[in-house]
């Protein structure tokens, strides 16, 4: 390797540098970076076989800058499409070590203030935005998020690991993302380990981990206290993830504590490939909004399945468990929340076998759960045993927030809300309410 020296102080933009480094590694390389504060714009890892340590002290300080960030083919918000680049991306690698006591911080406050002023607008305005307007033809009448996709304000994940296999990312912090934090994508056989992600609670779409349409990923002993959801999984939206067809198979999430978030383990709500064969398992969701998290909705399409929760520790959420087909966010067509059913089309989601066992939850306040499937397509075979859920009679939140939902009546009761869902109950307990169940139409219980 050359000898390249970066320059510390977190005001020198270190990119050509870092590039250098990176290129320069082969096969059993480790690249050491010592401590310090280090600037610089987008980097890309495409290496085989080396490792990355970054040592205590060390702070990668991505420089708020989108002219930094130049559009590279990648999948933003469920859809295939131009995006600014991610910060740090890990692409077309294998057998890749990220470790270390370091940081990367992705100098998000910027991002953040732009986002907000940027969806409120309903067309491109700067050279950038219309650039990619270019590149992404029709993209704002995706089935996407509302992150930018009318601006084409499509900001950058702080790590994305892109059709890559055996990655392992274990010990470093990641904070102050732009966007989503750590985007595994198209990926297989991915380790991520006693990693701490922390975004504020106000910042907008700074998702802790979303594993997007990937294989074999293990997520152990993170700690994770972000603005949106803490540890998602998806796999494609609408018609766009329907024709990519590589769903999220075989995901194994434990020991991990999420705080702050919108749900602790979610699925959703980009989910057109399909998740199949999850175990979360001994993990702490404490203030999150939702523990238990399953988002989807008629045209995002895919089959969810094989999802099985066991010994869940769930303190002070608003709603502890969330399956909903009913989800909101992004969508205008009323016929997406009709109570009627609607035709079956390759863009309905489907939940299947899900099991619940040995989970707790205290201090719920909005209610104990809120299980909701479509008339067209009900949720089959939910298994609850040998858990309770406890609702909260102090710092009473609204039953509204239970979830984000859209076309559904008003209720009154803070059970768990089932509607249009086949169920099993062994040893449930719902403590704090009158009615432990608030029984809709559509509603099984198997015997």
């Amino acid at each position: 390797m050359r000898a390249i020296t970066l320059i510390d102080g977190g005001t020198y933009n270190n990119t050509e540098r870092f590039q250098t480094l990176f290129d320069d590694l082969t096969e059993g390389d480790e690249l050491v970076i010592p401590s310090g504060v280090y600037a610089t714009g987008a980097l890309t890892l495409k290496k085989h076989n080396v490792t990355i340590t970054l040592e205590k002290g060390c702070r990668i300080q991505f420089i708020p800058d989108p002219e930094l960030y130049p559009p590279v083919y990648t999948r933003w918000e469920g859809v295939n499409c131009w995006a600014m680049q991610p910060a740090l991306l890990i692409t077309d690698s294998s057998h890749i070590r990220l470790r270390g006591e370091g940081m990367l911080d992705g100098s998000g406050s910027w991002w953040w203030q732009q986002a907000v002023v940027k969806k409120k607008q309903s067309k491109p305005i700067t050279d950038l935005e219309h650039s990619f307007a270019h590149l992404n033809p029709g993209f704002e009448e995706q089935a996407s998020g509302g992150g930018g996709r009318k601006s084409q304000f499509l900001r950058p994940p702080l790590l994305q690991i892109h059709q890559s296999r055996n990655v392992h990312i274990s010990g470093i912090t990641l904070q102050n993302s732009p966007f989503w934090t750590l985007h595994p994508l198209y990926s297989k056989q991915v380790t991520i380990e006693d990693v701490t992600i922390f975004n504020p609670e106000d910042a907008p779409n700074t998702d802790g981990i979303d594993i997007d349409s990937c294989r074999d990923v293990v997520v152990r002993n993170c700690i994770v206290d972000v603005g949106d959801d803490g540890i998602a999984i998806k796999s494609g939206s609408g018609r766009d993830g329907v024709v990519t067809n590589q769903p999220t198979v075989g995901v194994v999430i434990e020991g991990c504590t999420v705080r702050s978030a919108h749900g602790g383990a979610v699925i959703g709500s980009e989910t057109a490939a399909g998740v199949r064969d999850v175990l979360v398992q001994e993990c702490i969701f404490d203030g999150t909004d939702r523990g238990i998290r399953i988002k989807t909705r008629r045209g995002r399409g895919g089959e969810i399945t094989n999802i099985h929760y066991r010994s869940l520790t769930m303190k002070d959420n608003l709603c502890p468990i969330a399956v909903n087909m009913y989800y909101r966010p992004g969508a205008t067509d009323p016929d997406l929340f009709s109570l009627d059913p609607q035709p079956i089309l390759d863009t309905t989601p489907s939940i299947s076998n899900i099991l619940i066992e040995e989970c707790t939850a205290v201090g719920a306040t909005s209610s104990a759960g809120f299980i909701v499937g479509l008339p067209e397509e009900p949720i089959r075979n939910v298994r609850i045993v040998r858990s309770s859920f406890g609702v909260s009679n102090e710092n009473v939140t609204a039953i509204e927030e239970s979830e984000m939902y859209d076309g559904l009546p008003a209720i009154r009761e803070r059970g768990i809300r089932l509607r249009n869902v086949h169920l099993h109950l062994e040893d449930v307990k719902v403590l704090g309410v009158k009615e432990g169940f608030v029984v809709e139409e559509g509603v099984a219980f198997d015997s």
